[in-house]
């Protein structure tokens, strides 16, 4: 497949909408094991629920089962042991490892952030499955990483059909020193530098890192021995191709998924 011989618009028209697999929204195995860690504490606050007079519960439970406090920020949908509050009282840092504040600090928090309300007045019926569904609203924050991952894994894949031997994250410090490259390809007479992504959003990322690729292919043309790979798809490319096209223009081997279905692997590693 010769890059000359590709049209731009026609080559952006087979950008895909997604690349989404069935755990990329969720990954239960990571939510269930967070839980699991809180399984114990959650069991024993569980006695709040429905309590009607849970100030006094609380102050017991945190006596006889100080190590409640650690599930305490969960329940805020917190992921951190220390939380800092301020209001008309006074400013606090409340540490949920260890004890930092007396009692009725800690008591005063559960009130004023709701928590107090939501136990006594039965609104849950069981914390470990609120911690449950917490966990997993928190694991969406992971779609991010694991968005790119899945380009990495996809491109990965082709590269094992191609029967290519390849390192992962690896620098080519005699080349470029400072720059870490998805996959790296040697063959008896050259080295070839991967990058990856996939982009299903447009905004000024998309540019930047067109017009960085652009400066890479540029100084890889003078190297001899190198190749310089770019995969990249995604509909975030749609409203941001000026840029693109500009790489497209100058980098021969810029390539998206149906490249890598249509074997271009088989003839650069050939």
């Amino acid at each position: 497949m010769q890059m000359n011989s590709r049209r731009f618009e026609d080559w952006l028209e087979t950008f895909r909408t997604s690349i989404n697999t069935y755990d990329y929204y969720t990954d239960f195995e990571k939510v269930y094991e967070n839980t699991e860690r809180l399984k114990v504490e959650a069991n024993i606050l569980n006695s709040l629920i429905n309590s009607k007079n849970i100030e006094a519960d609380f102050e017991r439970l945190l006596i006889d089962y100080p190590k409640c406090l650690k599930v305490i920020p969960l329940l805020l949908a917190v992921r951190k042991s220390e939380l800092y509050c301020k209001d008309e009282n006074g400013a606090f840092n409340y540490n949920f490892d260890n004890a930092n504040q007396s009692v009725a600090q800690y008591k005063y928090f559960m009130r004023q952030t709701g928590l107090f309300n939501l136990l006594e007045n039965h609104v849950i019926s069981n914390l470990y499955d609120y911690l449950t569904g917490v966990e997993v609203g928190l694991d969406s924050n992971g779609r991010k990483n694991r968005g790119g991952h899945q380009m990495e894994n996809l491109v990965e894949k082709f590269l094992r059909q191609a029967g290519v031997e390849y390192r992962k994250e690896f620098y080519l410090t005699d080349i470029f020193p400072n720059k870490r490259w998805d996959f790296v390809v040697e063959t008896a007479d050259k080295i070839f530098a991967v990058e990856t992504n996939f982009y299903t959003d447009g905004g000024s990322k998309l540019n930047e890192t067109a017009r960085s690729y652009k400066l890479i292919a540029e100084e890889a043309e003078k190297i001899d021995g190198f190749k310089f790979i770019w995969i990249t798809d995604g509909e975030g490319w749609r409203k941001a191709k000026q840029n693109l096209r500009e790489t497209f223009s100058v980098l021969r081997d810029l390539y998206n998924i149906k490249d890598l279905e249509d074997g271009i692997f088989l003839e650069i590693f050939k």
